[in-house]
């Protein structure tokens, strides 16, 4: 597999991945960034002889960089780590639709973009956790997040963060944008603190005492057990959570999001390739090497996410709403001064 950083230029990439005609290959750009993620691409290579190479960035800079590549793009694959970011690359017309009976068999159909632009390959639960000796009675649903009981108790991050774009965006649908501005005023005026730092600096906050509620996705949380999380693992045992919403829709999903590029010169192979993120070897390796749930239903998962117990995802809500309704969000962040 060749692996290449993000700041190499638009044209070295390309003289970089360049291989002779008769190779086969496939090129992705991602924006996960876990090294573990080199053994899934060998394992790709090794069932199929298609050698792998891989650009790292973030996301946005992955679809400026495909837009300015244009038709000369040598990306077969882009993968991204939510819904959100999805729906900013279809905007930027940088995605092709594909078609694939594997796919269609394999993951359900609320994973998928209706047009086949893209599927998701694991699944990421936005849930509810609290500080045990400070919180009786937790918040059972988002909905309850934004009465006035939690003001000044909770933690949770910025606007700008799309896993909170994407659960603002699922609450548009299920309860129509006036509903969800209200929403979200109300999370605002229950803000412990200004919005900062990612999901484990709100975990962290119900450790140092300055929120009694935060909103974070499963796997920091897990992360906790699994490894010396500064700040997080000494304590994590005073930590308690909720899944949201177990009496009517569930807990909110987001979606890690593999698609094929506009211009992709090697079709066939991406094509085989997005496949094999659907297979049980792929499915397992997202769950093992990062907590995360596996989307096809029946992969096996990992002992970790078990400590979680069972929960009732929610699987009426079309991840494709995430991104219809991202606009909308966005606009209701900005008029309820969600920093």
């Amino acid at each position: 597999m060749t692996r290449l950083t993000p700041t190499l230029t638009a044209a070295a990439a390309i003289l970089a991945i360049a291989a002779p005609a008769f190779a086969q290959e496939v090129n992705i750009y991602s924006s996960r960034h876990y090294d573990s993620d080199d053994l899934l691409f060998d394992e790709f290579t090794e069932e199929t002889g298609i050698t792998v190479n891989r650009i790292e960035a973030d996301a946005d800079e992955i679809i400026a960089r495909l837009e300015a590549e244009g038709d000369n793009s040598p990306a077969d694959i882009f993968i991204a780590v939510d819904v959100g970011r999805m729906d900013r690359a279809e905007e930027a017309g940088v995605l092709q639709p594909f078609t694939s009976d594997v796919i269609e068999e394999r993951v359900p159909e609320q994973f998928q973009h209706p047009e086949n632009l893209w599927f998701g390959v694991s699944q990421r639960a936005r849930i509810i956790f609290y500080a045990k000796d400070r919180v009786e009675n937790p918040p059972a649903t988002y909905e309850a997040l934004a009465e006035p009981e939690w003001k000044g108790k909770i933690c949770i991050r910025s606007s700008s963060n799309v896993y909170n774009q994407s659960l603002l965006a699922s609450m548009i649908e299920v309860h129509g944008e006036e509903a969800a501005r209200d929403w979200a005023a109300g999370i605002v005026e229950n803000m412990a603190r200004a919005p900062q730092g990612g999901d484990t600096d709100q975990l962290r906050g119900l450790i140092s005492g300055e929120c009694d509620v935060a909103v974070a996705n499963h796997y920091y949380f897990l992360r906790g057990f699994g490894g010396d999380v500064d700040g997080l693992s000494e304590e994590i045992d005073s930590i308690g959570w909720v899944w949201p919403n177990q009496d009517d829709r569930g807990a909110h999903v987001n979606l890690a999001t593999a698609s094929m590029t506009a211009a992709a010169p090697n079709p066939e192979n991406a094509v085989k390739f997005l496949e094999f993120l659907t297979s049980d070897f792929a499915q397992s390796h997202f769950a093992s090497q990062n907590n995360e749930y596996p989307a096809v239903q029946g992969a096996p998962g990992v002992e970790a996410t078990d400590r979680l117990g069972d929960f009732k995802a929610d699987d009426t809500t079309p991840t494709a709403a995430f991104s219809r309704n991202a606009k909308a969000a966005q606009t209701i962040f900005n008029e309820v001064g969600w920093d």
